[in-house]
């Protein structure tokens, strides 16, 4: 069954995928490359570690302002103009009086670029965003006193890497997923125990591998070194040291050869899937149920060594002009019925569970939703900086020379 409906005509990425028999577009991230500037590198401070801006707390919700304006991942704020069925944001208009104008990122870098002009109230920024707003002073801490929702979220969404600095919420969870292992069960014979299906060079999948097109790719093979490369003593996929990410990149670049499509919208990879052109790679679950529907082989699977996820967050701008709209807009958005609508819709589970109670049959099942073991065996996408998180101080490889070094990997 799939449960994204025409959710499918829309993307969490925009940008075409790569194809590897001829040329290759290089992938660069005007955004990224003023990471340093923006708080996420650690030369802008002499090797020190960057300090979180001091921002105001809200304290209480007044008055609506009239209008709200978002950045949003496609089919994050629908208003029936995709899909006449498929509308919570003119319910959400008629109580509240907050207008919403939501605005479409294509990746995690357009949403930090479009956060720096200041026109937002708010994000639903991934975790390989989330760091790079927080240390910019681009969003808010938030009182979750506030979030109606918040007690029914579960602990393990609160206070993490992506969402959180030392105890300090900044934002309403949302939503999340794993990359999982997806694989043409006709051209790859049983359920493959290991990645090394993507990253052995005579693997079955070899000159058919397909990968996600992002910097944040990286911690994939981190990923994988982590589990076979005991000696690089790898803990943290996204805080890596040069020995660690210089590991990780020569892997990538020993994949290259391999890989068939680098893909940032998931339903080009959804259309290399059922032509066969892709045996096996990264893929979020909604691809899978689309390709599943469309009468592909396709099967998905968490290998013995974990796999990388994405957590999302609703933030509210440092300086928002709408901001009583925002924290309504974060009320309305994790409520359980519009969670279910959402996540439906998305492809993703519910950062809620009361959820369950409104979506399809199955729904929750198939997206795991509630289930701690799966979510700890996630490495949730975190903004790389240069603060390792331990001893070893600010020496850990920053988002910027991830983006560069990613660039060189594609060739």
């Amino acid at each position: 069954m799939m449960f994204a409906g025409t959710r499918g005509r829309t993307a969490r990425g925009s940008m075409r995928s790569v194809l590897k028999p001829k040329s290759l577009t290089r992938f660069a991230c005007a955004a990224a490359l003023v990471l340093a500037a923006a708080g996420c590198g650690g030369d802008s401070n002499g090797g020190k570690a960057q300090a979180v801006p001091r921002l105001p707390v809200q304290q209480e919700i007044g008055a609506s302002e009239g209008r709200l304006n978002l950045v949003i991942w496609a089919g994050y704020a629908e208003d029936g103009s995709t899909d006449r069925h498929v509308d919570w944001v003119h319910a959400f208009q008629k109580r509240t009086g907050c207008k919403v104008n939501a605005k479409v990122a294509d990746t995690s870098d357009s949403m930090y670029a479009l956060m720096k002009t200041g026109q937002y109230d708010g994000v639903s920024a991934s975790g390989d965003s989330s760091l790079r707003l927080i240390y910019g002073g681009l969003v808010a801490p938030v009182n979750t006193n506030l979030l109606k929702n918040y007690r029914d979220i579960p602990s393990y969404l609160k206070n993490q890497p992506y969402n959180s600095v030392k105890g300090q919420m900044y934002g309403a969870p949302h939503g999340y997923g794993a990359n999982y292992l997806t694989y043409r069960t006709d051209k790859i014979p049983g359920t493959p125990p290991s990645w090394s299906i993507v990253w052995d060079k005579g693997s079955a999948a070899a000159d058919h591998v397909v990968a996600y097109d992002s910097p944040i790719y990286i911690a994939d093979a981190a990923l994988y070194l982590k589990a076979h490369r005991p000696d690089l003593k790898i803990t943290d996929v996204y805080e890596l040291n040069q020995k660690q990410f210089d590991a990780a990149v020569e892997l990538l670049k020993q994949q290259r050869p391999n890989v068939n499509q680098y893909w940032s919208n998931y339903l080009d990879e959804v259309e290399a899937f059922k032509a066969g052109d892709n045996y096996a790679g990264t893929a979020w679950q909604v691809t899978a149920n689309i390709a599943k529907s469309e009468k592909a082989p396709i099967g998905t699977t968490i290998p013995t060594e974990g796999a990388t996820g994405w957590s999302d967050t609703w933030m509210v701008a440092a300086h928002a002009e709408h901001p009583n709209c925002m924290y309504k807009w974060m009320n309305w958005i994790e409520s359980p019925k519009v969670q279910a609508a959402v996540a439906q819709w998305f492809g993703e589970a519910p950062a809620n569970p009361k959820a369950c109670k409104y979506a399809a049959k199955g729904f929750c099942t198939q997206f795991r939703v509630g289930d701690v073991d799966f979510y700890k065996r996630l490495a949730f996408w975190k903004t790389p900086v240069a603060d390792c998180g331990d001893s070893r101080g600010t020496s850990c490889v920053d988002y910027a020379k991830w983006t560069e070094l990613w660039t060189q990997i594609k060739g």
